[in-house]
């Protein structure tokens, strides 16, 4: 539950709304408390900016730590350090994974786990089948232990109602007790999931007109790389600049975008010429830096850029569909020589995967959805 701890990065003017959680990162064989800050796009910063697979990974090599070993050494940001003497953590590996997946769900105002519970509860109260009350303990079990008491918004009865309705009468409710339910018991579960359906309905709801206010994808991040040849099957790295799909813009064939970027960024047509005919993205960038740029060129680069990717995603439809795969996913572009074009892990303008962004949006439309934006 994110309470009051709203945070937000800005990713060049975008605020990116999350919230932070305490966690200990383990690294060099030390423990340090630190904070986890946890956004709506499925990044996770936890010494560095990570997707939620990344994270994954972190958590199950240990460096963000959910087990705390007897005599481990501590310390939290220079105020103080100590040794762990008979160390309790409730957390494992999952569980972690499963709060945060929950946390991203409900900051982008999606259904976490605990709403998806409490649907399959609606679909058995509906219809009152053992097929349909199975489906809700197998929700309600998949709701992370540690916010399971706060299912119901019920501080007084906690999840208790819950409890006893998935369990059914004669059964064992899904806890350490493992309760038998009694018939009285149940009927007073029953009662109380009635009565909330009740005060369910009278509640006023509103639907926004254009759909939700802020809704993020889990994000995309799309890797340096230097590609030498075109691939059967490239996934992500075909939606690399200096990937080898050739292109055709006005009189000039560019064996890439990186290369017709770079041949439009020179003064000299002998430059342009050397530029084209290098042998990769980045060898066109080493040629391109050598020689005079055009006048006007740092204004003009944006747009030009937006043209070229329009022009790859038009002439390569195999590519196009690898682009309309990412969804409405944050693109994350990584580039090493260029902190304008890439993200590189949050310091960048990332005008690149911004760019990718409107060009799959255009292509979405297509020609059909063309008077959407007329």
């Amino acid at each position: 539950m994110l309470g009051n701890r709203i945070i937000h990065r800005t990713a060049d003017g975008v605020r990116i709304p999350g919230t932070w959680r305490h966690a200990f990162i383990c690294n060099g064989g030390s423990y340090f408390l630190t904070d986890l800050f946890i956004y709506a796009d499925g990044l996770i910063d936890c010494w560095e900016l990570v997707t939620l697979e990344e994270f994954e990974q972190k958590l199950r090599r240990g460096w963000v730590a959910t087990s705390l070993p007897e005599g481990g050494k501590a310390s939290a940001h220079h105020l103080a350090s100590w040794t762990f003497g008979d160390p309790y953590t409730w957390l494992t590996p999952d569980l972690l994974l499963a709060e945060v997946r929950d946390t991203v769900d409900e900051l982008n105002g999606r259904p976490d786990s605990t709403a998806r519970c409490l649907a399959a509860v609606d679909v058995f109260m509906a219809d009152r089948t053992e097929d349909h009350r199975a489906a809700a303990r197998a929700a309600y079990l998949a709701v992370p232990e540690t916010v399971r008491h706060y299912a119901l918004g019920d501080m007084d009865r906690k999840d208790r109602p819950l409890r006893v309705l998935v369990a059914g009468p004669g059964g064992r409710t899904p806890d350490e007790r493992a309760e038998v339910v009694t018939q009285e018991q149940y009927d007073h579960a029953v009662a109380y999931f009635e009565e909330r359906e009740q005060w369910r309905a009278k509640a006023a709801s509103r639907v926004p007109a254009d759909g939700p206010a802020t809704s993020f994808a889990p994000a995309v991040k799309i890797y340096h790389s230097y590609p030498q040849r075109a691939l059967e099957d490239p996934g992500k790295q075909a939606l690399r600049n200096d990937y080898p799909a050739p292109i055709t813009v006005g009189d000039l064939a560019c064996p890439s975008v990186a290369h017709a970027y770079w041949a439009r960024s020179v003064a000299e047509p002998e430059a342009r010429t050397a530029v084209l005919a290098a042998e990769s993205g980045a060898k066109a960038r080493t040629v391109a830096a050598a020689a005079p740029r055009r006048e006007g060129w740092e204004g003009a680069r944006t747009a030009v850029m937006a043209g070229l990717l329009r022009a790859k995603y038009e002439q390569h439809p195999d590519l196009a569909a690898i682009l309309l795969a990412t969804g409405d996913a944050t693109l994350l572009y990584d580039d090493a020589d260029s902190d304008f074009w890439g993200d590189n892990g949050g310091r960048g303008r990332n005008w690149t995967g911004r760019l990718l962004e409107l060009v799959r949006s255009e292509l979405r439309a297509g020609p059909a959805g063309q008077a959407l934006v007329d």
